[in-house]
């Protein structure tokens, strides 16, 4: 085992951050906001065979500044992320668990599954030293486990950067594909980084590694590792057969312009990870090194706020090194990126004829992927609503309910049904959702990951170039929307026609709306855990408020 030379050294400086702001998803800068936080508590310290801790890396990837001034360090950025913070997701736990207790045969498969992505580096580890890669019971997520500090430090820096070009992009990179050499030993252990011409006595005196150059740490191929995932599935019978998409996000790049037409190219990294403003040093030692451009800034900004505001909410319970502020303030730029930069509204015609309001919508996909993308328990919808003169409510499809229920959505009210795709709305009870059903062997509705075998719909937005005609199986739009001659590529028009009285104008609002866990996901947890226990405790009180993303008004009549 390698040991640093100076471990008292290595600690976290507890630096305060600037959180800064999204801007435009074209790879450009983000515009930082004036709300200075306490980044919590030290960075965890360790160091192992192959890895070592985010606060060995902290001491030199601190205190660095943009050409503004405002501070980009890796680790403040970081620390309140779901990067960071992907062994800790209550929600993942919860999910976990769950699946452990309904298939305890498969128990070793689940949680080594699990693990590769969000316990990477203890689950890396335990395999390179032919040991168990489990995460409940005295697995990873017990403080006596040796790995338990390697385990909980997430998605951290010696993961990612030591990730190697080899079968990126390919499907067997896919579900935790990612390859590291476990071969070499300290200091010859190589970490990649995006620049050249890189002095590398520093890291490979203080933590045992060598820096080098590797452009695939800033490629799309690199993300696909982790968020184009198939897992098994387990037949109505109990046997396993097949595999499930259960996100393939890189596959839905790939089939958009921004992955398959080389003008357009934008990485994952132009929105998830924007660059810096200007050139940044980007390591305080030593302190005379030549700023760098562009510099990729991680602060990995995704549509998750429910769950950070979650975590926010229970920092201390979850053992998450980054302040309450620094998780709410995440929680903000993922809003504001949902908000600004995921999708938009408008409305495309409109008249009232014959005491009739017709109304088309327009909605259009900004992002690169499908949207929502990744695991199935995200969903958006229309809430649309009509007004009188007075204010009163004479129409209204989507409302969200506190308990994070959709008014009207059958699938809400029961679990075995779902609302089909619609080109027309003409009753409250009709709500446009886009969302991807998952069913099992037999074709029923589940909600359980393991049973699912495909999906009876999905109908999510479909990002600027996708064709879904030509799209492959397991990216394909399935069910109603597949025919929808007004769903395609980039948007989606729905059309709203509602009988309306003589109290006019009439005020139309249409907002579309985001969760990431769908009310049905958030109650369907087989058996007793206390991650399970955890985790309703901590979502019975949470705002279960859903995102705006966009909205648009207009007044008729």
């Amino acid at each position: 085992m390698y040991i640093p030379k100076s471990l008292k050294m290595l600690g976290f400086l507890g630096l305060a951050a600037t959180v800064t702001i999204s801007g435009a998803c074209s790879g450009g800068t983000q515009t930082p906001s004036t709300t200075p936080f306490d980044p919590g508590a030290p960075l965890v310290q360790f160091a192992i065979s192959h890895f070592a801790g985010s606060g060995n890396c902290a001491l030199c990837h601190s205190n660095l500044k943009d050409a503004s001034g405002t501070d980009v360090s890796m680790s403040t950025q970081w620390a309140s992320t779901m990067m960071a913070n992907a062994a800790k997701d209550p929600y993942f736990m919860a999910e976990t668990a769950s699946l452990v207790n309904d298939l305890p045969s498969l128990d070793a498969t689940i949680e080594s599954t699990c693990a590769v992505c969000h316990m990477p580096m203890a689950s890396t580890q335990a395999n390179a030293d032919g040991t168990t890669s489990s995460m409940l019971n005295n697995g990873f997520t017990n403080t006596s486990n040796p790995l338990n500090k390697a385990a909980m430090d997430g998605n951290s820096c010696s993961l990612c950067h030591q990730i190697s070009s080899t079968n990126l992009g390919q499907s067997s990179s896919y579900t935790g594909g990612y390859k590291i050499d476990t071969s070499s030993k300290a200091p010859d252990r190589i970490i990649y980084g995006p620049f050249s011409d890189l002095l590398q006595s520093p890291m490979r005196t203080i933590i045992g590694f060598t820096p080098t150059q590797g452009e695939q740490i800033a490629s799309s191929a690199i993300c696909a590792t982790c968020h184009t995932v198939y897992t098994p599935v387990v037949t109505t019978q109990g046997t396993v057969s097949g595999n499930f998409p259960e996100q393939v996000t890189y596959l839905e790049w790939q089939h958009s312009v921004f992955g398959s037409n080389p003008a357009a190219q934008l990485a994952c990294q132009s929105c998830h990870m924007p660059a810096a403003s200007g050139s940044v040093a980007i390591s305080n030692n030593p302190t005379t090194l030549t700023p760098r451009s562009p510099l990729l800034q991680h602060d990995f900004v995704g549509g998750n706020s429910f769950i950070l505001n979650l975590m926010a909410n229970n920092v201390s319970n979850l053992g998450i090194t980054a302040s309450s502020a620094a998780m709410q303030a995440t929680a903000q730029i993922t809003s504001n990126q949902l908000s600004s930069r995921t999708s938009q509204i408008s409305v495309v015609n409109s008249d009232i004829t014959n005491g009739k309001l017709n109304v088309t919508l327009s909605v259009t996909d900004l992002t690169g992927h499908k949207f929502p993308t990744a695991f199935p328990s995200r969903r958006a919808w229309i809430e649309f609503t009509v007004t009188d003169s007075t204010g009163k409510v004479v129409f209204q499809s989507g409302k969200p309910n506190a308990d994070g229920s959709i008014s009207g959505n059958v699938a809400d009210e029961n679990s075995k049904s779902f609302e089909p795709n619609y080109d027309v709305i003409t009753n409250s009870d009709q709500v446009e959702i886009y969302e991807a059903i998952m069913h099992d062997s037999s074709e029923n509705v589940t909600y359980n990951l393991l049973n699912a075998a495909g999906y009876l719909k999905d109908n999510r937005l479909l990002p600027s170039g996708f064709d879904k005609a030509t799209a492959a199986g397991d990216t394909a739009v399935i069910g109603g929307a597949s025919a929808d001659a007004n769903f395609v590529g980039g948007s989606d028009h729905v059309t709203y026609q509602v009988s309306v009285g003589g109290k006019g104008p009439y005020t139309v609002t249409a907002r579309l709306l985001y969760q990431s866990v769908a009310f049905q996901f958030s109650k369907n947890f087989q058996g007793a855990s206390p991650f399970i226990s955890s985790f309703m405790s901590e979502f019975k009180s949470a705002d279960k408020t859903p995102t705006q993303v966009a909205s648009v008004s207009k007044t008729l009549g």
